[in-house]
């Protein structure tokens, strides 16, 4: 079969359809299956073993349980998310059992469509929308142990003098690290990277 093949599973049957029927319409966009819940996912991933498996977070069985089941029955299959849920918990969850993608239901079709050729091609794709917070967790995982140690204490209110002697460390080896999370934060001032340091803390 030529094309993209694709698979949508959905347990809201009037979304499903409308996006089947939108997809449908794109040049060499094929779609192969469509399903209500993890199991069926995973049934279609087997049957029809499409290029994309496009994924609702809240399916019954759960839609991010059931990417390791699907990459089990289809390794080449790529899982697109396309969920209603904006909860940051719900994407990174998603993208570390592989998916490939993240798109907000109420994107456009033209979104939709960028999404999946992207995924196609091998890179991963993520809703506007969600990219700040994405952005933000790939900062925080760049910091360094000592670092993040750093942060916490800038965080508590200390000064570099008072988070020196928490750590054993000189004061000049405190501004260094402070340069560098300054840096990866891509923040001004110690202040707003405390801000943002303390805000994803709460948020994760």
């Amino acid at each position: 079969m030529t094309g993209i093949t694709m698979a949508i599973v959905d347990d809201h049957p009037l979304f499903r359809e409308g996006v089947s029927r939108s997809l449908s319409e794109i040049q060499d966009f094929v779609v192969v299956g469509e399903g209500a819940s993890a199991a069926e996912a995973a049934e279609l991933a087997a049957r029809h073993r499409p290029d994309i498996l496009l994924l609702d977070v809240s399916i019954p069985g759960g839609g991010i349980d059931a990417i390791s089941d699907i990459a089990a029955r289809s390794p080449q299959t790529k899982v697109l998310m396309l969920t209603a849920s904006e909860e940051v918990e719900a994407l990174v969850a998603a993208l570390r059992r592989k998916a490939m993608g993240y798109v907000v239901k109420g994107s456009g079709s033209r979104e939709l469509a960028e999404a999946i050729r992207t995924v196609m091609g091998g890179a991963r794709f993520v809703s506007p929308t969600m990219r700040a917070a994405i952005n933000a967790i790939d900062k925080r995982a760049s910091l360094t142990r000592r670092e993040v140690e750093v942060i916490d204490l800038a965080a508590e209110g200390l000064s570099n003098k008072h988070i020196g002697r928490r750590l054993n460390l000189k004061e000049k080896t405190i501004k260094h690290h402070m340069t560098e999370i300054l840096s990866k934060l891509g923040a001004n001032n110690r202040t707003e990277a405390a801000i943002r340091w303390r805000e994803g803390a709460d948020r994760g």
